[in-house]
C-alpha cells in the first residue's frame, strides 16, 4: 500500500502503511497492528484509528473500544519519560501519596497527564512489586526506592 486507505497519494503516517501491509489478509490482526502503531508513534492517533478502520473494514468504534479496553494502549501523546508512583499498601503506609503529590508539583501535571513539552507522563500504579523499598517511584525502567519528597526533584532532573 503506497497510499493511505482513504485514497490520498501522500500518506500522513508512512509507518502505518508498512504495518498494514505486513498484516494484510491476516485474521485477528487488530491487536498486533495497534501494538505496532503504538511502538511507532508512542500512542494511537485518532487519524490512525480511522485509517485502520478503513483498511480492515472494522468500525472505528470497535477499534476505539479495543484500544480503550487494554491498559497497554494510549490514545494521547505520552512523554519521553513515564513516571510511575506506587500507591500500593506498603508505599501508601510509607508516604506514597506524598511522593505522588511532590511529583505532581514538580511536573505541574496531574495523574494521567503529560507535560506540555512531552517530556514526562505521570501514572500512579497499584503496585510496582518493590515493597521492601517503599515508597517507590519508577522513571521508565529505573526504580527509585525509599523515596522522600525531598528526593523527587533530583530524581526527575536526571531525565531532563
Amino acid at each position: 500500500m503506497s497510499a493511505c486507505a482513504c485514497g490520498n497519494t501522500a500518506p500522513k503516517y508512512p509507518e502505518l502503511q508498512e504495518i498494514l501491509s505486513r498484516h494484510e489478509g491476516e485474521k485477528g490482526s487488530l491487536i498486533p497492528i495497534l501494538q505496532e502503531v503504538q511502538a511507532a508513534y508512542g500512542y494511537i492517533p485518532e487519524d490512525v484509528i480511522k485509517e485502520i478502520s478503513l483498511a480492515l473494514d472494522i468500525p472505528a468504534t470497535t477499534i476505539y473500544g479495543v484500544a480503550t479496553f487494554y491498559a497497554q494502549f494510549h490514545l494521547k501523546p505520552r512523554g519521553r519519560h513515564v513516571v510511575r508512583v506506587c500507591q500500593g499498601t506498603a508505599c501508601h503506609v510509607r508516604g506514597g501519596a506524598r511522593i505522588l503529590a511532590e511529583v505532581e508539583k514538580e511536573l505541574g501535571i496531574k495523574p494521567g497527564e503529560t507535560t506540555e513539552d512531552l517530556r514526562f507522563s505521570l501514572e500512579p500504579v497499584a503496585c510496582l512489586g518493590c515493597c521492601g523499598l517503599a515508597p517507590v517511584m519508577m522513571v521508565d525502567e529505573d526504580t527509585h526506592g525509599r523515596m522522600t519528597p525531598d528526593k523527587v526533584a533530583s530524581v526527575l532532573a536526571r531525565y531532563e
